[in-house]
């Protein structure tokens, strides 16, 4: 990496704006040849539109590009290939029912033409695929790859394409451990022949593993970029949220009762009639947190949807304290002492063009001391509103915000504050902390911490292995909707756990 050289790209002054929100506010960012230069931020913090917009996706408001010292105008990914420049997103751009060697060869010129030249292109791969060691089999569908495959696939893709500069937008998120090492040993062998990387990444121990130098965006903004070597985590968060941020919640050893969640055998199908569940068994007892392990898309969603009652259950059974809730409604299962933070805030959680207050009751709504004799009594959920904002540290400009104009942040702590006000038996938290700030998600998962030690049986799903890791007493592991194993979480081995999550090991648990 030669930072006296000349940078291999620059952006000054970069400026963007969408109704309601500056994404970008004068941005500068420098790349060097040869480096591994991570852009580090929450959700909603400019990273990907910045990206975007140096990839031609989107068109800045202000601000000037320099590829190689030279002012350039990037108008389209056409224009951004053309200098050199590659992106692989988060959501990957291939066809399933295509080859490998058939996806790259979409779009390019061929010297067969109108044929397309597969052979060439088979040619130039293999050469590529033996230089930065990727194991691919060429002839294979995408759809019969597996995810990390996928992506280097997409990085074959863009260096086939000429790409000196390679932006990765969240490159880890669908990844094991195992293959997140993988992709590491990769972008070192990509700097090593002497091109830039622009990593992506809300993850401040990969970002301080992998960089050379960090960016760190908030609100659009750029808060400093340091030396990897030079910084540390804590300063890296400061510069994120601006405050000290707890990495770990502290935690006493579980207390556990009885066991009050039980899942016996259960399947569940998706809309195509498929095992999205697949012969799940396991137990969550009274004062534990039980942490479900798994890429996305394995039927944790799924898993959990079926014990709130959203997804039918085909076979087997779900247990609250000895009896048999398959087949209750959600306002039946939640009557039941079940809380449910869900996947999606927007989605599922909240109804946005709802006030706060509102929000705050729902699913007991048609509950004394809330309503009486049919009708709603704001003044005590306006009251109960405010308690509850205080205990939990919503802010925002009143109860009756609606709760759309809130943060995520805050939009997470009005469900928390809903689901735990309720005094839960069994709290399922489904990706708790996504999306969130370093700052809200210390805040979540002590919270966490604080209803399993009041005696909740806690079900925790998420794709952030080191979350699991920080806050559960047992680990269970899920692959293709099946349970790979459950495992003392003060006994875990993130070799052995990534082995479970891609399917190459079955742990008796």
């Amino acid at each position: 990496m030669g930072l006296s050289e000349p940078y291999l790209v620059e952006l000054k002054g970069i400026t963007k704006s969408f109704p309601g929100v500056v994404a970008n506010d004068s941005v500068d960012l420098s790349v060097a040849k040869g480096e591994i230069h991570a852009l580090l931020g929450e959700n909603g913090a400019g990273k990907s539109t910045l990206m975007n917009i140096l990839y031609g996706l989107y068109e800045a408001d202000a601000g000037i590009i320099y590829v190689r010292g030279r002012k350039v105008s990037i108008s389209s990914p056409k224009d951004a290939i053309a200098l050199g420049i590659g992106m692989v997103h988060q959501e990957f751009m291939l066809i399933p029912a295509l080859t490998v060697i058939e996806n790259v060869a979409l779009g390019m010129h061929s010297t067969k033409e109108p044929f397309t030249d597969l052979d060439t292109v088979g040619k130039k791969l293999r050469e590529l695929a033996k230089v930065y060691n990727f194991k691919i089999r060429l002839d294979a569908k995408i759809a019969d790859l597996g995810v990390g495959e996928q992506q280097r696939v997409e990085i074959l893709k863009a260096l086939y394409r000429g790409a000196e500069v390679l932006i990765l937008d969240e490159p880890t998120a669908v990844l094991t451990p195992q293959e997140t090492r993988e992709l590491f040993a990769t972008l070192r062998l990509l700097v090593a022949e002497g091109k830039s990387v622009v990593f992506i990444s809300h993850k401040l121990n990969e970002v301080m593993e992998i960089s050379h130098r960090i960016t760190v965006l908030r609100s659009g903004k750029v808060m400093g970029t340091v030396l990897a070597k030079d910084t540390s985590k804590e300063e890296l968060a400061r510069m994120m949220v601006g405050r000290s941020v707890a990495f770990e919640v502290e935690r006493g050893t579980a207390k556990t009762g009885e066991a009050v969640l039980e899942v016996k055998d259960l399947v569940v199908k998706d809309a195509w009639g498929l095992n999205v569940v697949n012969g799940a068994t396991f137990e969550v007892r009274a004062g534990e947190i039980l942490g479900v392990a798994g890429v996305d898309g394995n039927g944790q969603e799924e898993l959990v949807e079926a014990i709130a009652g959203m997804r039918r259950v085909s076979e087997g059974a779900v247990r609250i304290e000895g009896r048999d809730i398959a087949g209750l409604s959600p306002r039946q299962v939640a009557g039941m002492g079940v809380a449910h933070i869900p996947a999606s805030r927007h989605k599922t959680g909240l109804i946005l063009d709802m006030t706060v207050a509102e929000n705050l009751i729902l699913q007991s709504q048609y509950r004394s001391p809330f309503s009486r004799r049919g009708n709603l009594d704001f003044k005590v959920i306006r009251e109960t509103a405010r308690n509850l904002m205080k205990e939990f540290d919503i802010r925002a400009p009143g109860e009756d915000t609606k709760v759309r104009l809130l943060s995520g942040g805050n939009q997470q702590k009005v469900i928390l504050a809903r689901e735990l006000a309720r005094k839960p038996k069994v709290l399922l938290a489904v990706h708790p902390t996504r999306g969130l700030d370093v700052g809200a998600t210390e805040y979540i998962r002590r919270k966490i911490v604080e209803a399993r030690d009041s005696g909740c049986a806690v079900l925790l799903v998420s794709t952030e292995l080191d979350e699991i890791l920080n806050l559960s007493d047992r680990i269970a592991v899920m692959y293709e909707g099946q349970i790979m194993g459950i495992v003392d979480a003060r006994y875990a081995e993130i070799e052995k756990l990534g082995l479970m999550m891609a399917g190459s090991l079955r742990m008796a648990g």
